[in-house]
């Protein structure tokens, strides 16, 4: 099955040292309202998860969760989840560490959007 989200090593690592520091952590796709568009890392307990919030995925064994407005414009795209050089999201658990998370895309093959175009149709039902 195609992976709908996934990571680059470099953002792997800063999740494993993340977990080490916070233990369970997760992560939200902004919307662009703050922190622009960026992958958002969060405890579970620092943000609710409701019926307009699409799991994509698990990045690194944690959650990935988009909002289903946004979904609605990169269901076609594969998400992939980097880091680089900065100061993060001000919400966002990594933002001290001099590093932030960055999500990049790509458009889906043909071939894969076949294979994940029933699971599509779903989450936005």
């Amino acid at each position: 099955m195609v992976e709908r989200v996934t990571a680059t090593p470099a953002a792997l690592e800063l999740i494993q040292q993340l977990q080490v520091e916070h233990g369970s952590i997760m992560f939200h796709q902004s919307g662009g309202c703050c922190d622009n568009s960026a992958a958002n890392c969060y405890l579970p307990t620092d943000l609710t998860i409701g019926p307009y919030d699409i799991k994509l995925g698990e990045v690194g064994g944690v959650p990935f969760y988009i909002g289903k407005l946004q979904y609605d414009y990169w269901k076609h795209t594969q998400l992939i989840l980097d880091v680089i050089d900065g100061h993060g999201g001000t919400f966002s658990l990594e933002g001290a560490s001099g590093k932030a998370f960055h999500t990049r895309s790509r458009l889906f093959t043909d071939a894969e959007w076949a294979q994940i175009a029933d699971q599509v149709a779903h989450d936005l039902a």
